[in-house]
């Protein structure tokens, strides 16, 4: 099990096929599987020609692209291990992870150069990378698999820390193989990754269709008339998108199901579903398979499958809509309470995953990898309940955690730059429903001593230390905030008075 034996059967089978395709406002860029794995041999004679070996990181920043699929491709063919970063992280965020990471060299996009921070290792824009590797003998693939790390995927903190999610090659494989199995990935199929591939959920279609030798179509950024104008031109069949992503396609003035049709499978995760969208999406695409996945990053991908069935006209009566669907192949689900033990279905505990799928750890944190697994099982921090007939339902997260518009926003880290504030005393974070982004970031704020900072000079100063998406959209001031005997902020009353 290693991530380019794929590309080596694709080669021996269709070698004149198109595998990967990029398009942009300057046009479209094609690489046939013969063309791809001979750019991927000379890149990582590149990497070797810097002193990259087995085992080395590479850190990669870069949206979506050709490029960066190529990269990340001759780092698996080399055997060293790719770090994709987050390109709405702030210049603070990426040197955490450049310098957790120890990685050897950074290859970014021209466009984020900008945002390298000072100290960063050897730094190389990838256009010029390629251009380096043009004139390189191709390096032998050293069929680098198994339990060999692939990726360092680094998650937002609870505690203000990201973590590094360490992958192999086996656990991206098992993850595939567990999706696959419930749901066939046919080789013709033309997948749309706008999903970023510094996410699990994008890294892990990527992973899929190279296994298979499907094709794989990339854009930098969503934008819900270059998506449908991309499916329209290049025959996209299958996609992954959050449910907000899914309503801009719907609402977008330049929507028809016409221009559409092609696009057979749309595989949706990150947040709940509403079914009135559902309704909507059903509608337009009445012949497609929908379904949602559930996983998480030190899973690899999806552990479970809520199957097209349970998502088609009608469906909502078996009551199954809102669950994530069964453990997949090779994949071990049960609800569990404090101890670890079983709960007897229908009641809400902890869920617990077990499987080949499961990280290998958190990378140099090995107090973090601990505490996440409990005799073989791995704590997702979700709160669920199951049916007799082994679907799940997430009723809650144990993790105080934020989903906004698909990403993940830890409380704890923007409590940590806010309280950072010289005229900040004391802040908690939470959630609020939001209609576009499911939920929106909002802070309260206790100001210290006779302060007088501003909601304006609090965004500021969390803009120039966190991402964008993690930054408060609203802010509250209080006196004081709510705390439990034990000292903890009641953070369920705050939800209350801030959502009346």
């Amino acid at each position: 099990m290693y991530l380019t034996q794929g590309l080596h059967r694709a080669l021996q089978r269709n070698p004149d096929k198109t595998a990967l395709t990029h398009v942009d406002e300057t046009g479209t860029r094609r690489h046939t599987h013969a063309q791809l794995a001979d750019g991927i041999a000379r890149q990582a004679a590149a990497l070797a020609r810097r002193g990259i070996a087995r085992g080395d990181r590479v850190a990669l920043l870069s949206p979506n692209s050709d490029r960066l699929v190529r990269a990340m491709l001759a780092c698996w063919w080399l055997g060293a291990i790719a770090c994709p970063l987050n390109i709405r992280w702030s210049t603070p965020e990426l040197a955490f992870a450049l310098d957790d990471s120890e990685a050897s060299l950074l290859l970014v996009d021209e466009s984020f150069a900008a945002l390298v921070p000072e100290g960063a290792p050897a730094t190389l824009q990838l256009a010029a990378f390629e251009q380096e590797c043009a004139s390189l003998a191709a390096l032998p693939d050293t069929r680098t698999g198994g339990d060999a790390l692939a990726a360092i995927l680094y998650t937002g903190g609870t505690t203000g820390r990201s973590k590094g999610v360490m992958l192999s090659h086996a656990n991206f494989w098992s993850a595939s193989m567990t999706r696959g199995a419930e749901l066939n990935n046919a080789p013709d199929s033309v997948s749309l990754l706008v999903a970023p591939l510094f996410h699990v959920a994008g890294l892990g279609r990527l992973v899929g269709q190279s296994i298979v030798g499907g094709s794989c179509v990339t854009m930098s950024q969503f934008r819900p008339g270059s998506v449908i104008e991309a499916i329209a031109a290049h025959g996209i069949s299958d996609i992954m998108v959050v449910p907000s992503m899914l309503q801009s396609l719907l609402d977008d003035p330049a929507f028809t199901p016409e221009r559409v049709k092609s696009l057979d499978r749309i595989a949706f995760g990150a947040a709940p579903m509403p079914p009135d969208l559902l309704d909507r999406a059903l509608a337009a695409w009445a012949h497609a398979e929908f379904f949602q996945a559930y996983g998480l990053t030190e899973t690899a991908g999806a552990v479970c499958i809520n199957l097209p069935s349970n998502h088609r006209p009608g469906a909502h009566m078996q009551g199954r809509l809102n669950s994530v669907g069964r453990a997949g192949l090779g994949a071990e689900i049960i609800v569990a309470d404090e101890s670890g033990r079983e709960l007897p279905r229908g009641e809400v505990g902890e869920v617990l995953a077990r499987g080949p799928m499961l990280m290998q750890g958190y990378w140099r944190n090995p107090e973090a990898t601990a505490a996440a697994f409990r005799d073989g099982w791995f704590r997702t921090g979700d709160a669920g309940r199951m049916l007799p007939d082994g679907h799940l339902f997430i009723v809650d997260r144990l993790k105080d955690m934020i989903i906004s518009g698909g990403e993940n926003v830890y409380c704890a880290e923007v409590e940590a730059a806010l309280r950072s504030h010289p005229q900040v005393a004391n802040a908690a974070v939470i959630g609020v429903p939001d209609l576009r982004w499911g939920e929106a970031v909002h802070a309260v704020v206790v100001r210290g001593g006779d302060a007088s900072v501003t909601v304006d000079e609090l965004r500021a100063w969390c803009r120039e230390r966190l991402a964008g998406y993690k930054c408060p959209r609203g802010i509250s001031f209080v006196p004081e905030l709510p705390m439990s005997a034990a000292g903890k902020v009641l953070k369920n009353l705050l939800r209350d008075r801030v959502r009346a």
